[in-house]
């Protein structure tokens, strides 16, 4: 009877530890590099752009990580009328948008995170007014959230929102984003 005791009391420890052992497994295939690649709107207010970017990170643990992040306009947006002169217009574009993120993931599935990030960032938008072209560069800080699911471990989509306030001005944007995610 004693012997009975002991071997359904280890058959209960193991039950109880194998769930617990399979997510830490389905964790930690959360680590290493990742790679996203989608589509944004980015609203500062009265110009509105599209753009489209790359993302290349890696995730040390199933918690933190690090991001990188490309980005360019897809169309521009034109300013009509510019100091009330009928017929003068100016073609803005977002040229590039660059930046670095710490990330932090809360893993609420196997296959589903939700994150927020912070980091820092450039853009760089240019204008054209009767053939002459300008360009202007501004720094920011950005903070943001989203969620990912994979679907078989290796691809899956993305969404997020980010915030970039801009140093230097008072001037902010509103991106959010859907992409495609391809882990390795």
């Amino acid at each position: 009877m004693k012997k009975a005791l002991i071997a359904a009391a280890s058959m209960a420890a193991i039950a109880a530890i194998a769930p617990a052992a399979a997510q830490a497994q389905d964790a930690a295939s959360n680590v290493g590099a990742y790679v996203n690649l989608g589509l944004a709107h980015a609203d500062a207010g009265t110009p509105n752009y599209e753009i489209v970017g790359g993302r290349l990170g890696y995730r040390f643990t199933p918690y933190l990580g690090i991001e990188g992040e490309l980005a360019t306009g897809l169309q521009g947006y034109t300013y009509h009328d510019v100091g009330g002169t009928p017929g003068l217009d100016v073609k803005t574009k977002v040229e590039h948008q660059a930046a670095a993120y710490g990330i932090g993931f809360l893993p609420i599935s196997p296959s589903t995170d939700l994150f927020a990030r912070v980091g820092y960032g450039t853009t760089k938008i240019s204008g054209k007014l009767l053939g002459t072209k300008v360009a202007d560069d501004g720094e920011s800080w950005n903070f943001g959230v989203g969620a990912q699911h994979s679907f078989d471990g290796l691809n899956g989509i993305r969404i997020d929102y980010t915030r970039q306030e801009f140093t230097n001005s008072s001037a902010h944007a509103n991106v959010v984003g859907a992409s495609y995610v391809r882990k390795f």
